[in-house]
């Protein structure tokens, strides 16, 4: 049986978890992919912490280079996340004629086009199964179950912490720091969680997304990207009795000849399929020419979920090096069809808007009347109960209006003297 040699940089939570499956299900793999997988190097910089399985200390290194020079390693498995030092040791294994696997979907984000084509370049391949949605297969979907298919549409809850967040609040009537503080406790929140509250690693994942369906390698810069802190116990609560759920979606889709690639919180049909994931799972809603609309679902985080997906990677990889053939990762086909990326100004939506106004007659005319100046029309008008200091929440859902005009309409109605807090707007899908 031919043995495949490895290198894994970055013996994490997730890189633990990659050497446990490979050590349990060892005759299983050999089994079905014909190939002995060997793990022949594990390089991290501190392996005096805890881990759920253990190493023998022949394969132990603290420098990169052991396993990036090494010529009897055909595959390096990197995971150690962030951009640097993680760019250079990808950029030297490749030109060593090294097969890559890896979960860095930030470095993919911001150094993709270069390093797919340093790759291709060297007939060699980077796999980055993990790098979306943990275990979900929803790479390899993309890249060959659907390959005959164009694509529409995008709608993907892709961070486990903010859906956890948005979920808490909905579900047990907590505030946005109650849940955020119980994220952190469940350990589904980093001790930094700013990239996945911000919304940053929805788009650093909605990047490859747009890239494996659109044929777009976007810029972080052309996504408009906005957070689920601003979102209040109240906004969650409305939006249900309205028959809403808010989901940070990443977006993307395609309208005549334009993509629109975003990130921000959205209100979501209770009736639909993605409404109804909650806690940390991740949910890809995929709408194509051929196979229709697929949603694909599982958890988005978790050790084995998504060390799952990088064995995966590594057994696609191990194929072709038996056989002795150049499986690019990704043959990838510009949509010729679009012709530019829709700017979050001219893109045209409903609004769930809340307004803090004082209550008193005619708050509702001057509102109104500023809105009707735009041409933005208002579907319905709830008035909540007032609050001790006199002010009431007077929540709208209006008709699909152009996102310029309504945040200029917002602009003139905050500075009204009657409204005593700035106004809060959250864009709606039907998906």
């Amino acid at each position: 049986m031919k043995k495949i040699n490895v290198g894994l940089i970055g013996f994490g939570n997730v890189g633990s978890g990659v050497i446990k499956i490979l050590h349990d299900k060892r005759n299983l793999l050999s089994e079905k992919v014909g190939v002995e997988i060997n793990i022949k190097k594990v390089c991290d910089k501190d392996f005096s912490a805890k881990r759920n399985v253990s190493l023998d200390k022949s394969l132990i290194t603290k420098d990169a280079k052991d396993i990036i020079h090494d010529p009897q390693i055909d595959i390096i498995i990197e995971l150690i996340g962030g951009v640097h030092p993680a760019k250079e040791h990808i950029t030297e294994a490749l030109k060593k004629g090294k097969n890559i696997v890896t979960a860095n979907k930030a470095l993919l984000a911001q150094h993709g086009r270069e390093l797919f084509t340093l790759a291709r370049d060297r007939g060699k391949s980077i796999y980055f199964e993990a790098s979306v949605g943990a275990g979900i297969p929803i790479i390899k979907s993309l890249r060959e179950g659907l390959v005959a298919n164009h694509f529409y549409n995008i709608f993907g809850i892709v961070n486990g912490t903010s859906n956890f967040i948005l979920s808490k609040m909905a579900n047990d009537q907590c505030t946005f720091d109650q849940a955020l503080r119980q994220a952190k406790e469940n350990g589904f929140a980093e001790k930094d969680h700013t990239l996945d509250i911000a919304g940053i690693d929805s788009a650093h994942k909605l990047i490859l997304l747009t890239y494996l369906c659109f044929g777009r390698l976007v810029n972080i810069n052309d996504i408009f990207i906005e957070g689920i802190a601003e979102i209040s116990l109240a906004d969650v609560t409305y939006a249900k009795e309205l028959g809403f759920q808010i989901k940070l979606l990443a977006i993307a889709k395609k309208e005549k000849d334009e993509l629109e690639v975003r990130v921000h919180p959205t209100l979501i049909p209770q009736g639909h399929l993605l409404s109804s994931v909650t806690g940390i799972n991740n949910a890809i809603y995929v709408s194509s020419d051929l196979a229709g609309n697929l949603l694909f679902y599982g958890p988005g985080a978790g050790q084995l979920s998504a060390a799952s997906a990088v064995v995966s990677d590594l057994v696609d990889l191990t194929q072709g090096i038996k056989a002795g053939l150049f499986r690019p990762t990704l043959n990838i086909v510009p949509d010729k069809t679009i012709k530019k990326l829709r700017k979050i100004d001219d893109i045209e939506s409903r609004y769930y808007i809340r307004f803090m106004a004082e209550d008193k007659p005619g708050v509702l005319a001057k509102i109104s009347g500023v809105l009707a100046k735009f041409g933005i029309s208002i579907a319905s008008v709830t008035q909540k109960e007032r609050t001790r200091a006199q002010v009431v929440p007077i929540v709208m859902i209006i008709h699909e209006a152009r996102e310029k005009n309504l945040r200029e309409a917002l602009g003139i109605i905050d500075r009204l003297s009657v409204i005593k807090h700035k106004s809060v707007a959250i864009r709606m899908e039907e998906v």
